[in-house]
C-alpha cells in the first residue's frame, strides 16, 4: 500500500511543483495515519501543503485504497529532516548533519558537514578533519540546525 500512495503522492507533488521527500504510514489507536513530506528549494508554503493535501486525498477517496479511517498529514520535513534515502543524503551536500553511527564497537554521535555522497559511504567534515561513514555503519542522521546562533 506504501508503494502505491508514494507514486500518487510523486505525481500529486509533480503536478503542485514541488517534490516529494517521504512517505509514512503511522497506526494509531484513532486509526492510520498518513504523513506525506513534500520540498522545495527555499522552502515549500502552507498553502502548497494544503494544495497537495486536497489533491492528494481527493485522489485516495476516489480510489479507495485504504480500508477503514485514516487522517491525511502533508508537511515539510523540517529544519531537522532525519536522512533515510541516498535522495536525503544528496540534497543535504554542505549542510551541517548530526550522525550517530558505529565504530570500533561504539556508537558516536557527532555533529559536522556532509561534503560527498558515494555509492556506499559518505564523507563529513568534522572540525575540518574528513572523515568516511559506510552506510552500513549509520544509525541515524538528521539535518541539524543550531538554534543558539
Amino acid at each position: 500500500m506504501k508503494e502505491k500512495i508514494e507514486v500518487i503522492a510523486e505525481k500529486v507533488c509533480r503536478n503542485n511543483e514541488v517534490g516529494l521527500y517521504d512517505v509514512e504510514l503511522k497506526n494509531t489507536r484513532k486509526g492510520k495515519v498518513i504523513c506525506v513530506y513534500i520540498t522545495k528549494i527555499n522552502g515549500v508554503t502552507v498553502d502548497e501543503c494544503q494544495k497537495v493535501s486536497r489533491d492528494l486525498g481527493q485522489i485516495l477517496e476516489d480510489e479507495d485504497l485504504i480500508s477503514g479511517r485514516y487522517f491525511l498529514e502533508v508537511s515539510s520535513p523540517g529544519l531537522e529532516r532525519e536522512l533515510k534515502l541516498k535522495k536525503h543524503y544528496l540534497s543535504a551536500i554542505n549542510e551541517k548533519i548530526k550522525i550517530s553511527y558505529s565504530k570500533d564497537d561504539k556508537i558516536h554521535t557527532k555533529i559536522g558537514i556532509l561534503k560527498e555522497v558515494l555509492p556506499e559511504k559518505i564523507m563529513v567534515l568534522f572540525d575540518k578533519n574528513p572523515e568516511f561513514i559506510h552506510f552500513s555503519d549509520i544509525r541515524k542522521v538528521k539535518t541539524y540546525f543550531d538554534y543558539k546562533k
